[in-house]
């Protein structure tokens, strides 16, 4: 699928069995973006709503961040993807295809004019999960999330840590539901032949 989108072999998405550091060291390398799928419930939206009251009015956010504010319903898995491949193309040469022509065409908008575009997801389906990404940019760990206002930066971080630290970021989120096991992480990595 990632590569129908014009993303080259070279790159890959797999799973993230495990968030420990013994499991996290058998991840292909580099790893360019981390996507957490997790259960939506109320105890994730008062989760959220307090890092949307808190992390997110003082912080700083470099204006290299491409960012996609999700405006219809169902489409957080493809604004995942979006986030993740949109923020490396200094390492992604994307060909030709719709996922170039989109980011092409939306680099130069604002987060809700990007939110815009049509994704094309069944907005009457019910939603029961919700993916968010992870990237680095310029030495910081960025969430993004198209359902918030803006990236939510958790602090530095480096290409040779990003998947450490997102994971750190991830026990978080499991750790609000730790009775639940309906999670998932995987992670846009250099292709391993």
């Amino acid at each position: 699928f990632l590569h129908n989108l014009g993303v080259p072999a070279k790159w890959q998405l797999v799973d993230v069995y495990g968030l420990d550091a013994d499991i996290l060291a058998v991840v292909p390398r580099p790893v360019l973006a981390v996507l957490l799928l997790f259960p939506w419930s109320v105890k994730f939206t008062d989760f959220n709503a307090t890092k949307e009251d808190g992390t997110e009015k003082d912080q700083t956010v470099s204006d290299k961040v491409y960012f996609l504010k999700q405006v219809i319903s169902n489409a957080c898995g493809t604004i995942a993807l979006i986030h993740s491949v949109a923020n490396n193309t200094d390492k992604i040469q994307l060909g030709d295809g719709h996922l170039k022509q989109f980011i092409d065409d939306t680099i130069q908008m604002n987060p809700e004019e990007r939110g815009r575009i049509p994704l094309a997801p069944d907005e009457n389906e019910p939603v029961f999960f919700h993916f968010v990404a992870f990237v680095e940019k310029e030495g910081s760990l960025y969430e993004l999330d198209g359902r918030k206002s803006s990236p939510i930066n958790h602090g530095s971080t480096s290409p040779d840590t990003l998947l450490e630290d997102a994971a750190e970021v991830c026990k978080k989120y499991i750790e609000h539901d730790p009775e639940n096991l309906r999670f998932t992480v995987v992670a846009l990595t250099a292709a391993v032949n």
